[in-house]
């Protein structure tokens, strides 16, 4: 693939300072077998350059990593490199200056005009600065639909959300779990959320992710979608994994009928050898809606005091916008690639579909570009209450729209 007159100047000018081998750690918490064969394109590709990627994965998924990365940087043992997700997660920490600024390389690299949606890059800036580099594009809005389930009930495969709820009997008769769940917080988010979109529709989830409208929240769509929400777990009660790569698994192996999950859920269907169309469907929207969100990750740069490092550290963040590595990183990844300009002909059925939606325009910001860390975890907070436990629809919804009239 041939280089940019831009990405050749952003390479010169951090290759220049990075003349010897140097090694850096990245932390990450892609530890699934699908995430750690994306991370490896990362590594590789670094690892060709002469230099050292010394691997940081963190067990656990974002809610368990995220603290521990931001302790060592606050507690004076940064590493090198650290994924995070372009949004707020990072906020407090460039403003406490402990975060490399990597204006320079996006402008050498031309990041503006090459990074699509700009949100993405807008989220790494702060003052007019920019202070990430955005990796991929994560949407949270797709069901996942097992093949094998819906042979063993005699049916077809849903094409929406409404299908799917109407199968879940035939699936419990014919001893199939009808929805993945995973037991944690973030993930029971991620299915409210996207039900939200589906039951609420677009305009009055802006007016309260983005606009913070508690009486929104409080309103009848609102209960509409808490109504749904329960519905939901009702699907989900025999789902008794934890992590939600074990709730792929479920409908990889034809255990359970669908999953509520993100689109890195493919990496673990290709890990796999599943064929999409063939052994497994994704209805990006949950079919009703072709809309995703536009969240995703980046890596930050904690601030050291060896030049050679931030020569090196500059080096890594040009490459990571690389035209070849996001090819191959977003491809073992299921993710959309943050760049616009480069050929994604060899990405599968449904990561043709997501582009497709996003080459329409049918985007919406992420929950981490929208509220604060600190929001975000009580809601996570509130659905593992909810999802876990009798609570009603009226009982969440009500706590959901406090939540909403306080949030930053």
């Amino acid at each position: 693939m041939k280089l940019s007159t831009k990405l050749l100047a952003a390479t010169a000018l951090v290759s220049a300072s990075a003349a010897s081998a140097v090694e850096l750690e990245v932390t990450h918490w892609w530890t699934s077998g699908g995430e750690a064969a994306a991370v490896a394109k990362f590594a590789e590709a670094w690892n060709a350059t002469g230099n050292t990627w010394l691997d940081g994965a963190i067990a656990g998924s974002g809610g368990t990593a995220r603290p521990i990365i931001i302790s060592r940087i606050l507690g004076g043992d940064p590493m090198a490199a650290t994924q995070l997700n372009h949004g707020r997660q990072a906020e407090e920490l460039i403003e406490a200056g402990l975060m490399l600024d990597l204006t320079d390389v996006a402008e050498a690299g031309g990041w503006t005009d090459i990074v699509n949606p700009s949100s993405l890059l807008d989220s790494c800036t702060l003052d007019g600065r920019i202070y990430c580099v955005p990796v991929n594009i994560h949407s949270a809005q797709w069901l996942w639909l097992s093949h094998e389930a819906y042979e063993k009930a005699g049916l077809d495969v849903p094409t929406d959300w409404n299908e799917f709820v109407d199968s879940a009997p035939a699936l419990e008769a014919a001893g199939v779990i009808p929805l993945a769940m995973g037991q944690q917080g973030w993930q029971q988010n991620l299915a409210f959320g996207a039900i939200t979109l589906a039951v609420a529709g677009l305009d009055d989830w802006r007016e309260v992710t983005v606009n913070k409208n508690a009486d929104v929240a409080a309103g009848p769509s609102y209960a509409a979608v808490f109504e749904a929400a329960a519905d939901a777990r009702e699907l989900a009660r025999s789902s008794t994994v934890q992590d939600w790569n074990q709730a792929t698994n479920l409908v990889i192996t034809g255990q359970a009928g669908a999953q509520l999950m993100g689109d890195w859920a493919q990496g673990e269907f290709a890990v796999a050898g599943a064929v999409e169309g063939q052994d497994y469907s994704c209805l990006p929207g949950l079919g009703l809606n072709a809309i995703l969100d536009t969240g995703g990750d980046a890596f930050y740069f904690p601030l050291n005091s060896d030049p050679e490092i931030t020569a090196a550290q500059k080096e890594l963040a040009a490459l990571l916008i690389s035209p070849e590595v996001q090819v191959a990183f977003n491809l073992a990844k299921g993710s959309l690639p943050v760049r616009g300009d480069i050929d994604m002909s060899a990405a599968n059925g449904c990561m043709q579909k997501g582009l497709q939606i996003l080459a329409d325009g049918g985007i919406l910001p992420s929950g981490d570009q929208s509220l604060s860390a600190d929001t975000q975890t009580q809601i996570e907070d509130l659905m593992a209450q909810f999802w876990t436990s009798d609570m009603s629809a009226a009982e969440a919804q009500e706590k959901y729209a406090a939540i909403i009239a306080s949030a930053d």
